[in-house]
């Protein structure tokens, strides 16, 4: 077998280099955007800053996967694709990594010696349990001796694991009955889900003023990243059967810069007649989002040097997300234990933290992550 893609096993199609630079883009984001984190949740809770929006990289990330898998998979059904097929590709690219997540996420919580955020001591045999269940991409119910943490994520060890235990929904829904929709039946579902996460987002449902839910198993976090994960993923692959590209010039520094802005773009106050931050959200996700994958797909890197950062960036983007959080955690830990150090210090260990998890997450790429799933791939997929 050849080079695998990062994009979704598409072993005949062309590759669409700006979507791959774009998604790492995004990731790196997402990092930014927990550093920030960090500083909100060891001052108390306060609204996290700069990074405003970043939360809603995972809603970009979302599109993207829908697009991509309607590009790579739609037209092979009855043909070279079964669901047998189907479900061994996507646990080959996307399983590997949830591991090497969980473990690490492990290693991160005895380094800490063990212990939730308010220090109650966690038994080794929970660690291992909910590392077991991580592993095997089973969720946490709040309140559980498993959910070690103490606060009510899905998977302890590595919290942004919530969003891909939606993305093996959605890749389950694709499968079953998704991809057998006429396009007209998808764009309805489309419009429904929209509109079901647009009432979720303007009218608060979750209380949070935001719509940065699904990390937990209570009802509106789930009732809502289910919708998070459902309309942008099914909207992600409309805009694949609908695609016509357009011309156009540095579309990737375009979308790039798009991205940066729109997550730098402060919390907006307001919840009456609707809230107003939900609106903005809707903004991004229903007509941002979607015009920069077209632009993404339409445009082509023209140079070497271009191609060698969208492919970096792309390579990189899912093993970043994957393990840059059992990081934070101890980033987080160290916020929490030095609330009166100098800012200096506080930006020093925030760029090696920066710096740390994108070549870990480069190390994992190669030492394990490629090899294993080339290994995957020559023995458990079947050649048609």
């Amino acid at each position: 077998m050849g080079k695998i893609s990062s994009a979704a096993f598409a072993d005949t199609k062309p590759h669409y280099e700006l979507l791959d630079g774009l998604r790492g883009v995004a990731a790196l984001l997402v990092v930014f955007y927990h550093i920030f984190e960090g500083f909100s949740f060891a001052a108390g809770g306060t609204l996290i800053t700069t990074i405003n929006h970043g939360y809603l990289a995972v809603d970009f990330f979302f599109i993207l996967s829908g697009f991509v898998i309607g590009y790579a998979y739609d037209d092979r059904w009855g043909k070279t694709m079964t669901l047998g097929n189907f479900f061994k590709r996507r646990l080959i690219r996307l399983h590997p990594m949830i591991i090497m997540g969980a473990v690490l996420g492990a290693v991160s919580f005895c380094i800490q010696g063990s212990v939730q955020w308010d220090g109650t001591h966690i038994a080794t045999s929970m660690v291992m349990l909910a590392l077991l269940c991580a592993m095997f991409f089973i969720p946490a119910v709040p309140g559980v001796g498993y959910e070690v943490r103490g606060n009510g994520e899905m998977f302890p060890l590595n919290g942004p694991s919530w969003s891909l235990f939606f993305e093996y929904i959605g890749n389950i829904l694709y499968a079953l009955f998704i991809h057998r929709l006429s396009t007209k039946a998808l764009t309805a579902l489309v419009v429904l889900l929209g509109a079901g996460l647009a009432g979720f987002a303007l009218f608060d449902v979750a209380g949070y003023g935001m719509i940065g839910v699904g990390w937990t198993l209570d009802g509106p976090n789930f009732v809502g990243g289910l919708l998070r994960m459902l309309f942008p993923f099914s909207l992600g692959m409309l805009l694949s059967r609908r695609f016509r590209p357009v011309q156009v010039k540095g579309a990737f520094w375009l979308c790039s810069l798009v991205l940066l802005v729109l997550f730098c773009v402060p919390y907006i106050e307001g919840k009456s007649p609707v809230c107003l931050n939900g609106l903005f959200e809707m903004f991004c996700i229903i007509l941002v989002f979607p015009t920069l994958v077209w632009l993404g797909a339409s445009g082509r890197t023209t140079d070497k040097r271009s191609t060698q950062i969208c492919k970096f960036l792309g390579d990189i983007s899912f093993p970043l997300y994957a393990i840059h959080y059992p990081l934070m955690y101890l980033f987080y830990a160290w916020l929490i234990k030095k609330p009166d150090a100098a800012p200096s210090e506080h930006w020093l260990w925030s760029v090696v933290v920066y710096v740390g998890s994108i070549v870990l997450a480069y190390i994992c790429l190669k030492a394990y992550d490629e090899p294993v799933r080339r290994w995957l791939s020559k023995h458990w997929l079947k050649r048609k």
